[in-house]
């Protein structure tokens, strides 16, 4: 179904049933919250790092709850972009991982495996407490209360480089009454997730809770050459947590969790070949391809036939886990909150990173160690009559280890070099890159330490102005050092700069070290008691970043040391918006309007003018520019029905670009750059709506069920260099549910997850060695399946 098609029938079906926003709660809370009345309770945030209401926040926000995320089988960040319009996840695999907000945070590209010096833009918190890659959002999360999604600069009071926004997840704690989950569900291609929790007193003062959820399915793509289906999913996750609170004046939760993804995954399909003005015999397509040369055919041409046919290893065997302690002491009208957490992340790989059933490359992968330790302070007051704050310190240091590794196999030379090389064409033998390969250590630190303050002065009775200020210091340091072995022996010169052209070995070492102060400051006008009005603007800072995967090459295929570090980015947002509601807030309406100019964007891009070997490193574009509009609305017409909607609307430009990635049709002449200023930024789509409906229809003790959830997406071009061969057409995607609840407490629901099949795309990747094969991650087909679940 094309997007725009799809998103009008999905508007025109919401519009019947009236819709509402991402912060609409779940008609039926597992949390047991009573829905008898149709009236809506208000939403509770910590978007200001204390409890207030979310309609009175001055800022843009979405909010889901535990009720919705556990009736829509959200278990993971990718889920929440089908609730949350402004929010996009792309995940070529674990390690790969990016999410933005309004197109703004990480930016990845699948040849660089992630670059662990970059810090993302979107700040990803679990119980308070930053989770510094972005690939551990990728994990599963167990037992969750609720999501908030807070766009714009953060800065003031969230942890670090929340230029983008900012993901704040919060489990449910332990409960003093004894209560319990349990859920087993099984679907297609093998589906089966368990999930369950428990919690209850241990004493008069203290509680506990276990959680838990494993998720396996089968592969969907199918590798024809090993009969192996590919892609799989394989992912468990634990959480203890202990509540300890022997007065109302003081309480300590104590938390461990650990999550582990085992998979045979990930790889991708033939999408479509791209033409450059390279020779034709150093093309993928063509009579005279590299193809025809190997006599080569993809086992499909169609990505939704779903067929690979590597050769190489596949698997992913990472993990990542940790330990908290929050404790809250309420001292005379304010609350003093310390966060203490440690965290690792360990990381393994491999993949066939030619995409084919040619061995061109026989391994590439980067066994990772990742360890942070976090502390932050911080003192809150309990009222807003007539001032109010948050004053706080916070402290960081990580470390990461890692191991770059690629091997090349026996059809290397004669794809990435051809059959001669030099000005002299001097033969290339066709085994000289077979079992060539890097093998290196990488060793990136940083520490960062912050003071941070926000204060709400009520001003007027109906006015509130809000500054809030953060002063930033980090320090970085990191290592890289690879080196080249195997291989035939060769003396030629121009053989050995062909080698080299491949792989080169690199050692070189970066600092950088940097303090900001970031900041916002906002007005807001309470017209009414159910209508607010505001206006602000932030300041976001983001550290400069180290290159930690092999610096770009010059002329003389010698590395450029002064890519080593890139500069901070900093980010300044202007954004007004309203906050409404009416009828006993049963139908909420929430609008706002931003603009965003970024300065030193930081973003990992291609270095296009290599004809051999892709590599993606870090860099600076000058300015990114993000406008848009964004609108929320709710309606809870009686007991048990809620609908939501929501739109986001966003163009998004390269506004000073003068040097970036040439696109592949251009590739093949002298131009090493190309100019993108005024260009569409990538991986944005213009509009994205989601949207959907819950209803429990009380029938006797029992209750019917129903559950919708649908996301449109327009198209966008899903590489930095905007060529027109890696465009991703728009797709609409529908979930849905049906179920059954007994006056016990179980329920019996079918489920289906992309209902209508949709094809889509979730990412793309130019092939490694500049061919012009374009490949892509096909979205989910449809899975149904049926859960049983039990509530105690």
């Amino acid at each position: 179904m094309k997007v725009g098609a799809g998103i009008s029938a999905m508007a025109a079906s919401l519009l019947l049933v009236a819709s509402a926003a991402a912060q609409t709660r779940a008609p039926v809370d597992p949390s047991g919250e009573d829905t008898s009345s149709p009236n809506a309770a208000p939403i509770l945030v910590t978007a200001r790092l204390r409890p207030e209401d979310a309609q009175r926040v001055p800022g843009a926000l979405s909010v889901v709850d535990g009720g919705l995320l556990d009736q829509s089988y959200t278990v993971n960040t990718q889920g929440l972009a089908t609730l949350i319009p402004s929010l996009a996840y792309s995940s070529a695999n674990p390690r790969n991982t990016a999410f933005t907000i309004r197109g703004l945070g990480s930016s990845v590209v699948a040849v660089s495996q992630a670059n662990d010096g970059l810090e993302p833009g979107v700040g990803f918190y679990v119980d308070q407490v930053y989770h510094a890659r972005p690939a551990t959002a990728a994990f599963d999360f167990a037992d969750i209360g609720q999501v908030e999604e807070l766009r714009g600069p953060q800065g003031t009071l969230f942890g670090k480089n929340t230029t983008a926004g900012a993901i704040s997840i919060t489990t449910r704690k332990p409960s003093f009454t004894p209560e319990g989950v349990a859920e087993l569900s099984y679907g297609s291609f093998n589906f089966v997730q368990a999930k369950a929790w428990v919690s209850g007193p241990i004493s008069d003062t203290l509680a506990f809770r276990l959680s838990g959820v494993s998720t396996r399915r089968d592969g969907v793509l199918d590798n024809v050459r090993t009969g192996v289906a590919a892609n799989t999913l394989g992912t468990q996750a634990v959480r203890g947590q202990l509540l300890y609170q022997p007065s109302a004046i003081f309480s300590l939760r104590l938390i461990a969790d650990v999550t582990n993804f085992d998979a045979y995954c990930c790889t991708q399909v033939y999408l479509r070949v791209g033409q450059s003005l390279r020779p034709a015999s150093r093309q993928y397509g063509g009579p005279a391809g590299l193809a025809a040369q190997f006599g080569y055919a993809p086992p499909s041409t169609d990505p939704y036939d779903r067929k690979t046919d590597i050769d190489g290893p596949l698997g992913v065997n990472t993990n990542e886990g940790g330990a908290s302690a929050i404790a809250d002491w309420k001292l005379g009208g304010h609350t003093l909150t310390s966060v203490s957490a440690w965290r690792f992340w360990n990381w393994d790989a491999e993949n066939d990173r030619d995409y084919t059933g040619l061995p061109i490359q026989r391994s590439q992968h980067i066994p990772s160690r990742q360890d942070q330790f976090s502390q932050e302070l911080r003192l809150a007051s309990e009222s807003e009559r007539p001032l109010g704050y948050v004053v706080g310190l916070y402290g960081f240091h990580q470390r990461i280890l890692g191991r770059p590794i690629s091997i090349y196999g026996p059809a290397a030379a004669g794809w990435l070099i051809g059959p001669t090389t030099g000005t002299n064409a001097i033969p290339v033998p066709a085994n000289l890159l077979d079992g060539y390969g890097q093998d290196g250590r990488t060793d990136f630190r940083s520490a960062s330490v912050a003071a941070f303050g926000e204060a709400n002065w009520r001003i007027a009775p109906r006015l509130t102005a809000t500054a809030g200020l953060r002063y930033t210091y980090e320090e970085k340091d990191g290592s890289y050092a690879t080196t080249v072995s195997g291989g035939p022996a060769v003396t030629s010169t121009a053989l050995i700069n062909a080698r080299l052209s491949v792989l080169r070995p690199q050692r070189y070492t970066a600092h950088d070290r940097d303090g900001s102060v970031s900041g916002r400051a906002n007005l807001a006008w309470q017209v009414r008691p159910s209508m607010m009005a505001y206006a602000s603007v932030a300041r976001g800072f983001k550290s400069g970043g180290l290159n930690m995967s092999g610096l770009p090459l010059d002329n003389q295929n010698q590395p450029v040391l002064a890519t080593a570090v890139v500069r901070p980015e900093r980010n300044t947002s202007y954004e007004i918006g309203l906050k409404t509601d009416w009828w006993g807030r049963r139908i909420t309406f929430n609008i706002d309007g931003y603009y965003t100019r970024v300065r030193d964007f930081q973003a990992t891009v291609v270095d296009s003018s290599q004809t051999v070997a892709l590599r993606g490193y870090l860099s600076n574009i000058p300015a990114v520019t993000v406008k848009g509009i964004e609108a929320d609305l709710s309606l809870r017409p009686l007991a048990g029905l809620a609908a939501r909607a929501s739109l986001a609307y966003a163009d998004g430009r390269y506004s000073d670009y003068p040097a970036g990635p040439c696109p592949l049709e251009v590739q093949g002449t002298a131009t090493t750059a190309c100019s993108l200023t005024g260009q569409r930024l990538a991986s944005l789509p213009r509009i994205a709506v989601t949207g959907g409906v819950d209803y429990a229809l009380p029938i006797g003790r029992d209750a019917a069920l129903l559950h919708v959830d649908v996301v449109g997406r327009s198209g966008f071009n899903g590489d930095p260099s905007l060529s027109r061969y890696t465009r991703i057409e728009g797709y609409t995607l529908t979930n849905a549910s049906l179920g059954w609840r007994f006056g016990g407490g179980l329920e019996v629901v079918v489920f289906a997850r992309n209902l209508f099949d949709t094809r889509y795309i979730q990412n793309l990747t130019i092939q490694a060695g500049n061919s012009g094969l374009i490949l892509g991650t096909p979205g989910d087909p449809r899975v149904v399946g049926g859960t049983l679940r039990l509530r105690r």
